[in-house]
């Protein structure tokens, strides 16, 4: 079988509670499906980026230097991008590198075709997933994409994994949406079966 291959932008080390339990390394994945008009990693859609094409095997022997304190503080390897779930191959081959000591975690907008979804279900522990807003024309306006996907995928996620392994972040987003809408979308989601949220207000710098 031939190993899979992801186009790597960065590789952050030692981060403390961010983003995932203990001591994690983030990994950002090049592309995304969405276009965010604030988008907080730019670099990883311009089509410049320098990218190194990576296994998931050679990810492993770049990142398990750290292997220590993942294990002594419950932590691991944060997954990021762009969009890491477009990759949910690479993502199985490095959970069978790792093994299970090591807790993964995504940070997804979830608007990816379902079998990225289920098959990311069977290696990552622990999901952030960034919702934008729950109501179809500010998440077109903000994205530029549908969030029908990102909703149905989210509610068959939650059908084949714990509540407990799944935060939804859901933005306030000055000129897009208001608090209303924020919690609007927080209720919402809860009816869905969500538990664990991130309510914060993006810092656009306008």
């Amino acid at each position: 079988m031939t190993a899979a291959v992801a186009p790597l932008v960065a590789c952050a080390r030692h981060r403390m509670l961010v983003d995932g339990q203990g001591v994690t390394t983030l990994v950002c994945f090049h592309g995304c499906t969405l276009r965010c008009r604030w988008c907080l990693n730019p670099f990883t859609l311009e089509p410049g980026t320098k990218k190194e094409m990576l296994t998931a095997r050679e990810l492993y022997e770049r990142v398990r230097i750290d292997e220590l304190y993942f294990l002594a503080t419950g932590g691991g390897v944060t997954f990021g991008g762009g969009e890491p779930l477009l990759y949910s191959d690479f993502l199985r081959e490095f959970r069978q590198h790792c093994g299970n000591d090591w807790h993964l975690c995504a940070e997804t907008a979830l608007n990816v075709p379902w079998e990225h979804v289920a098959q990311a279900a069977d290696s990552i522990d622990h999901f952030y997933i960034d919702c934008k807003d729950t109501d179809p024309g500010i998440y077109r306006r903000y994205t530029g994409q549908d969030n029908t996907r990102m909703l149905d995928n989210l509610r068959r996620l939650l059908e084949i994994t714990a509540p407990e392994r799944i935060t939804v972040r859901v933005p306030r987003i000055p000129g897009f949406n208001t608090e209303a809408d924020q919690l609007r979308s927080r209720e919402l989601l809860q009816t869905m079966g969500v538990v664990d949220f991130d309510l914060f207000t993006y810092k656009t710098g306008t």
